[in-house]
């Protein structure tokens, strides 16, 4: 009997101290690591324990997604070939490594005279080389894609996607969508754009597992968990999720399209095991020839278009291993996964005669997701994950014409419905990123009339929607009786501030302009406009401050560089003011104000052969500049 109380005291005792062992609580599902606050522990610590799903693992495409720019990293051939023309914009890029750094070399030709020349570091290359490599510079943690790419299939130097044609050259921003579907999360910057702090190198566990700390400290501890019959809740296995969830994990970066952000989420607050819904809302645009028209990561709408995925319970996983390259997997793993359902049998269950599945190696996927290009990534051939007896390799199937395919609308993935907000805000963001047409702003109207919020739970969106009208009235409008103080969002300061500086409010686009840089202080643009500012309402010590502190944030910003040249004309400094323009007109050669400004300056000296020069410049490349023109009327 005394035993058997010792035994049951003993019991009691470990329960107790189980049961003390503080593990947090996921207020969003069972998990965890879905806990506030709890930490990343980073991928080496996972690999203590997990050494060989590490060594597959640094193979995949994810794992090799992104990386310092070394020749080791880098997939592409250099030499003579290398070099891209952009007929647009006139100028050149010839891509090298010196002494195993890499550059980016820009330039301009008028005859044999070399007459621009910008050179740029690249820091970093983004793509496994599966399809390309691009290229990132980081100007002091503020991170922008380089303006040309590599594409490994075709083995070519081109402009980078999205450039051909419109050429921002060094001043595409890696914004935190950007930058979590494309790298493991890095240290952001708080109130900046494309500002961090410390740049992982390449995708890691966590992220399709959720944060570690948990997971690693209980194990650790010696508290196993038998997952072959038990779910280990302190970590997520994404084939232990419900399917909704496991599709939620994975098209949270393979379904790119228009992703409004809920109000007060961002983009590192999506964990593995929660619905993406809860964060933000995808929405893609359908055409007319949609079934044939897709972007390149569009894997997750493709499948959920499929018969197979409609009838079945399939997933992502089953087909991929994320663990396993593509490469590296034998296609039968894929053959395996139709014939589950197809019939058991090589070849049972397809309706093609033999010669044709011979001729195909009998390959299901090879023939019923054929490679094609995508509509938004020039020179790539990727697998249409429209899985399809329709949509089949080398047969020519019935097409809208695709030479001006009609636009549908565009349409919520996320879940059933979007409200009307919600549908306001996705063409907004269409208009802004994608496609510059009245239908997108007609459409946001009309969905902003639909919605019965109350006008200061719409107002930001209201706002955004006159500021891409360009209808500074209506704006000045809403924002009469707003006190900068009250305004949280720093977009909204932002395009109220704008509003009332082109109606010449100066001082109350000042207001607004200060309350945008205290939300958002490391939002560049931002800090630009305020010194503007300062400079309308002759606050030169103050313009020349904020225009300081822009420049040491990132010296490579021409509007900076002009706009504290003209501060120091005002005060007198002419030697410096045609410094601070030489140095914007070298960064970019066509900005018209800083070689105006500049002209202005030579003019000052008497130097009127220069200043024509400059001036007749800025007419080559804007023959309509009215200010250009009016000067040369004078000389």
């Amino acid at each position: 009997m005394r035993y058997l109380i010792y035994i049951l005291l003993l019991l009691t005792a470990l329960l107790l101290l189980f049961c003390s062992r503080e593990l947090p609580t996921a207020a969003n599902g069972p998990y965890l690591n879905l806990a506030e606050g709890v930490k990343y522990v980073g991928m080496n610590t996972c690999k203590s324990c997990h050494a060989n799903v590490h060594a597959t693992f640094i193979h995949t495409g994810m794992g090799r997604s992104f990386g310092r720019a070394t020749p080791e990293k880098t997939d592409a051939t250099f030499g003579e070939h290398a070099l891209v023309y952009d007929t647009v914009s006139n100028l050149y890029y010839k891509p090298f490594f010196r002494d195993s750094v890499m550059y980016v070399l820009e330039f301009r030709l008028e005859g044999s005279d070399t007459v621009h020349q910008r050179l740029e570091r690249i820091d970093y290359i983004v793509g496994s080389g599966q399809h390309t490599n691009s290229h990132i510079v980081d100007f002091n943690g503020y991170i922008y894609q380089a303006p040309i790419t590599y594409y490994t299939q075709e083995g070519r130097w081109d402009m980078a996607p999205g450039f051909r044609g419109d050429n921002i050259r060094f001043d595409r921003l890696l914004t935190t969508e950007c930058i979590t579907c494309h790298n493991h999360f890095p240290d952001f910057v708080e109130g900046s754009l494309n500002k961090y702090s410390q740049m992982p190198a390449g995708i890691e566990c966590e992220r399709c597992h959720g944060p570690g700390e948990v997971h690693a400290r209980e194990k650790l501890a010696g508290h196993i968990v038998d997952t072959s019959k038990h779910i280990d809740y302190t970590i997520v296995t994404p084939s232990d999720l419900p399917r909704d969830l496991q599709m939620d994990l994975c098209q949270r970066c393979h379904l790119q399209g228009i992703a409004v952000l809920n109000e007060g989420k961002d983009f590192f607050d999506f964990k593995p095991g929660m619905r993406l819904q809860d964060v933000f809302n995808v929405f893609l645009p359908r055409y007319t020839n949609s079934d044939e028209r897709f972007i390149m990561a569009s894997q997750a709408d493709r499948l959920r278009l499929s018969p197979c995925y409609k009838e079945s319970e399939m997933t992502c996983i089953t087909c991929h291993n994320p663990h396993q390259s593509v490469e590296a997997t034998d296609k039968e793993k894929y053959n395996d996964a139709c014939r589950n359902c197809h019939g058991k049998q090589q070849g049972e269950g397809c309706a093609a005669p033999m010669a044709e599945r011979l001729a195909e190696g009998d390959n299901c996927s090879g023939c019923h997701m054929p490679r094609s290009g995508s509509v938004d990534i020039p020179h790539v051939n990727i697998t249409d994950h429209y899985i399809s007896r329709n949509n089949i390799k080398g047969q020519e199937r019935e097409k809208a014409p695709t030479e001006n395919p009609g636009f549908l609308g565009l349409q919520i993935l996320t879940r059933e419905k979007a409200t009307a907000l919600e549908m306001a805000k996705a063409y907004i963001a269409m208009y802004d990123k994608y496609l510059q047409s009245s239908v997108m702003l007609d459409s946001a109207r009309y969905y902003l009339d639909q919605s019965n919020l109350p006008l200061e739970e719409k107002l930001a969106t209201l706002i955004h929607y006159h500021f891409a009208r360009q209808d500074y009235n209506a704006i000045a409008g809403l924002a009469a009786g707003l006190s900068p103080s009250n305004v949280s969002d720093g977009w909204m300061a932002y395009r109220c501030g704008e509003a009332f500086y082109k109606l010449g409010g100066y001082p109350r686009a000042l207001a607004f302009y200060q309350r945008a840089t205290e939300r958002m202080p490391y939002n560049l643009d931002f800090q630009e406009k305020l010194g503007a500012a300062y400079i309308q309402l002759q606050q030169l010590p103050q313009a020349v401050e904020t225009l300081d502190w822009v420049l040491k944030e990132n010296p490579k910003r021409p509007v900076a560089l002009s706009n504290l040249g003209y501060a120091c004309v005002l005060q007198g400094q002419f030697q410096k003011a045609e410094g601070l323009y030489s140095q914007a007109i070298a960064l970019d050669p066509d900005y018209e104000q800083a070689l105006l400004n500049k002209a202005a300056v030579r003019l000052l000296y008497e130097d009127r052969e220069e200043a024509r020069k400059l001036i007749e410049r800025v007419l080559k490349i804007n023959p309509e500049n009215r200010q250009a023109l009016a000067i040369l009327a004078r000389l």
